[in-house]
């Protein structure tokens, strides 16, 4: 008899759908689409020549290793590089503060199987990452939004928020993703302060922190939590989980990231990660530091700084240019998007569907929110195309917009 595998599947699976991002970019796959919905670095400036180097040199010198398994924690080297760099924002941390993963998603669903059960509440900005919406669907979480403006979560209405009696805060500091939108350094204290006298920790994850075109650097919100504390050259044992990762800086494909966080928990994240794959690729991390040391990834990094803020200020441009009244869109200091308001009237998905007729594509904004009521927005990536074709696309997408302006009926007045 054939077993129907539907009626196999755990209660878990009911609130899991597919990635709203990766279906949609199904659609925008031809080449003539220009694409600003995929959250892609520039392919054409990976750093292919010393990738190569790097890998011969790991095969050459330490083919045994590399090849054979190895700690869950992963490689001493890599993780040593991580917690210098973090040493260097006067944070005290060290090796066994950092897990290597497969990944920030792998990152966030680690943390999700520490810390939520069933039911358990999440606080998020909104918009907030969709990856970690999905993440954390599979641990049946629900959510508790605060807004964000030009400076970030809105601390002013955390407190309301923290009534609701979530488990953790999760937050995207730096240029975030979607919004593009950057935590101000006061509001980076009033919310570690705020974590503190509520009991709650955050999950600070920071992929887009180092590519930063103009503005000071600002500490991450795991350095703010340790001068709360006092904690001088102590070792950190805080209030934070911090994320970080080489896919924004170096590439992607190699999917290593990093956990840091107090030894403790690093502790209980190694056990479940030896449940999930016992160990992130030795080879790969070996060759990720290998082409990261010796101070190439800060050279690496500026030169991106200065092709991403190009890229940004020629969308930035062309959307002063062609967009009609009533569109609205966010100015990043850094990172690789940035997120339009949509007219009053409009469907972000009917935007998309008639874009992509154009050959030409974003995510529909309704996908960031953990509410079904989102008003109309769009993420738009600036990273992954050239200056020529920002400007096509945006000249496409604006007329889109304001050809449906105008076939728009108004709502009748009562």
């Amino acid at each position: 008899m054939s077993i129907v595998w539907e009626s196999r599947y755990a209660l878990r699976m009911n609130g899991i759908t597919s990635s709203t991002i990766r279906e949609l970019l199904k659609l925008t796959q031809r080449p003539e689409v220009i694409s600003f919905a995929g959250g892609l670095p520039a392919a054409e400036y990976f750093p292919v020549e010393r990738f190569q180097a790097a890998c011969q040199r790991v095969l050459a010198q330490s083919a045994h290793q590399a090849l054979q398994y190895s700690t869950t924690e992963g490689y001493l080297p890599l993780r040593e590089f991580i917690a210098q760099r973090l040493c260097e924002r006067q944070f005290c941390v060290d090796a066994d503060n950092v897990l290597i993963t497969s990944g920030s998603q792998q990152a966030l669903s680690l943390i999700g199987a520490l810390l939520i059960n069933p039911g358990d509440r999440v606080l998020v900005e909104e918009p907030t990452y969709l990856g970690a919406l999905q993440a954390w669907a599979l641990y049946q979480a629900s959510y508790v939004g605060v807004p964000t403006d030009g400076d970030g979560i809105c601390t002013d209405q955390l407190a309301e928020a923290l009534r609701h009696g979530p488990k953790f805060m999760y937050i995207l500091p730096n240029f975030q993703n979607p919004a593009g939108v950057t935590i101000s350094a006061e509001r980076r204290r009033e919310l570690v302060r705020i974590a503190h006298e509520h009991g709650v920790p955050i999950v600070e994850d920071d992929p887009y922190g180092a590519l930063r075109f103009e503005g000071e650097d600002l500490d991450p919100l795991v350095v703010a939590d340790a001068e709360y504390l006092g904690l001088g050259s102590s070792m950190y044992s805080g209030n934070v989980i911090n994320l970080g990762t080489f896919s924004k800086t170096l590439a992607p494909g190699l999917r290593i990231a990093w956990i840091v966080a107090p030894k403790d928990v690093i502790a209980r994240l190694v056990q479940l990660k030896q449940g999930a794959d016992l160990h992130t690729s030795t080879f790969t991390q070996m060759v990720i530091y290998e082409v990261a040391k010796d101070g190439f990834i800060d050279q690496h990094i500026e030169h991106l700084r200065t092709v991403y803020r190009k890229r940004r200020d020629a969308m930035l441009a062309a959307l002063d240019r062609f967009m009609p009244p009533g569109v609205q869109w966010t100015h990043p200091d850094g990172g690789l998007f940035l997120w339009m308001q949509l007219p009053e009237g409009l469907s972000d998905r009917a935007v998309f569907e008639a874009a992509v007729k154009r050959d030409v594509a974003f995510v529909p904004g309704g996908a960031f929110f953990p509410r079904p009521d989102a008003p109309p927005t769009a993420r738009l990536n600036f990273s992954c195309m050239d200056e020529e074709r920002i400007v096509e696309g945006i000249r496409r997408l604006a007329d889109v917009i304001t050809e449906m302006q105008n076939t728009v009926q108004p709502v009748p007045s009562k």
